[in-house]
């Protein structure tokens, strides 16, 4: 009964250890290269898969941004606020998505709070305007007979005070440089009816013109409903100015040649390839449903990740030496047996947070170097119960069982309040609270683990090859 107990907790064992270190691999691999012998090393297939599939770090300890934003529902009604900043939050996740950020954290808090971390962002301008933009696109025709300078102070290029407009009309702006890249404040006299929005976008691309020269653009296609309504406006209207929209603010005002029946548009400007890019993105994502502000950002460096990493890796091999000589010296051989189930512990940990995609963050290191310690309290429990039936005069082999048995109710006990304090931590807390709680939360079921069926294991294998007659405990 013991040989066939031994043999499938051997496998048990060897399976998850395995497994642990096969998805450590690539991890391993990442950091045993620095960021120049990677790119001469590795292909840049090899770079992509090992970049996916290595444990994800933090906003902490790979740098980048941190936004606290605040949803404005002020013109929402009450009933309806709740969803809309939930819708949101949707929105700018689907944005960040796109964008290609890894490891990104949208999380609510309060009522109308977000707080977006985006970890391996350097352009934080760049950023917040995605994230912040609400892109809300209109199609609207210019009023070309309409005078707009006679609404306007002639030197600050501002609408009158007491400037009256005709009704259904409005001044927009459109924002330009010049050749010598000199900003142009360009003034628009709109007619106010929205003749399409950006609600019925199918898709949104940037694109380049045929040509070797030119800006990028964005290519629009509407979905049917949309299509119809873009071809009747063309049709209706040839030889009129359309303007297009964003936010208010006139991105472009071109000529309607010809009815346009595809249901695509094209949106020109003087853009970026950036610019045009995060554009199409906003756009095929759509719309936030309320406008949102900026709170607070913070930015942090990659080099402060880099030593955070640094400080807290010396961290746990000084605390894991510390602890594996204190065992060594209380519990002679038997610690020696601790400090081996101890390093698969941190293993299996970083394993676990490898293969579910975890993301290690600073206080997560400390959650990491505090299991170190606790790792050990469960066998220094069953030890001191063994150590109280060899003084009953038992046999070692049953001695090792019943201190095993006696201390297990005690060891469940402790770990899962603490476990729940964990799992309570992950629910409610954001960001760094949340690293510090997957840690600590897988820390002790592996610690339970190597402590209960590993260590016992490793005693049952000696038991059962060796006479054993004493116990170095």
């Amino acid at each position: 009964m013991r040989r066939t107990s031994i043999l499938w907790r051997s496998f048990l064992v060897i399976g998850i250890l395995v497994l642990a270190i096969l998805s450590l691999m690539p991890t391993i691999r990442w950091y045993s290269h620095s960021d120049e012998s990677r790119v001469e090393k590795l292909t840049t297939d090899e770079i992509k898969n090992l970049e996916s599939k290595k444990i994800s770090l933090g906003l902490d300890l790979q740098g980048g941004i941190r936004v606290v934003l605040e949803v404005d529902t002020t013109g929402i009604p009450q009933n309806e606020r709740k969803d809309a900043v939930d819708r949101v939050i949707a929105k700018i996740r689907t944005r960040i998505d796109q964008f290609g950020v890894s490891e990104p954290s949208v999380a609510k808090e309060g009522t109308n709070k977000i707080v977006v971390e985006l970890p391996g962002i350097a352009d934080t301008d760049r950023a917040i305007n995605l994230i912040q933009s609400t892109a809300f696109l209109e199609f609207k025709l210019v009023d070309e007979k309409g005078d707009v300078t006679k609404y306007l102070n002639p030197e600050t290029n501002e609408v009158l005070p007491n400037a009256i407009l005709p009704t259904g009309r409005e001044i927009l702006f459109q924002y330009t440089r010049d050749e010598n890249g000199n900003p142009i404040k360009r003034p628009w006299l709109i007619k106010s009816k929205t003749l399409l929005t950006g609600d019925m976008i199918k898709d949104a691309r940037m694109n380049f013109p045929s040509g070797q020269f030119g800006y990028p653009y964005v290519s629009l296609e509407f979905d049917k409903k949309g299509g119809q309504i873009f071809y009747r406006i063309t049709s209706q209207h040839q030889k009129e100015l359309l303007a297009i929209i964003l936010d208010g603010i006139v991105v472009s005002a071109p000529v309607i040649d010809e009815p346009i029946p595809s249901g695509k548009a094209v949106i020109r400007g003087s853009f970026t390839i950036d610019s045009a890019s995060d554009l199409a993105l906003k756009l095929r994502t759509g719309a936030l449903p309320a406008p949102v502000i900026v709170l607070h950002n913070q930015t942090i460096g990659p080099t402060l990740g880099k030593d955070s990493i640094y400080y807290g890796t010396i961290s746990i091999i000084i605390g894991g030496i510390l602890v594996m000589l204190f065992m060594i010296f209380y519990y002679k051989l038997s610690g020696i047996i601790v400090d081996f189930a101890l390093l698969i512990n941190i293993i299996i940990i970083l394993g676990i947070m490898t293969l579910f995609d975890f993301t290690l963050t600073l206080p997560g290191i400390a959650g990491l170097i505090l299991t170190v310690g606790m790792a050990v309290d469960a066998n220094v429990l069953i030890f001191e119960r063994t150590k109280e039936e060899l003084r009953l005069g038992k046999t070692v082999g049953a001695a090792l069982d019943a201190g095993f048995k006696k201390a297990w109710i005690t060891i469940l006990d402790a770990n899962v309040t603490t476990l729940i304090a964990a799992l309570v931590l992950f629910k409610f807390g954001t960001g760094p609270i949340k690293g510090f709680a997957v840690t600590l939360s897988i820390g002790i079921i592996s610690s339970m683990f190597t402590a209960i069926v590993f260590t016992k294991l490793i005693f049952d294998i000696f038991l059962n090859n060796f006479k054993v007659k004493s116990l170095s405990i």
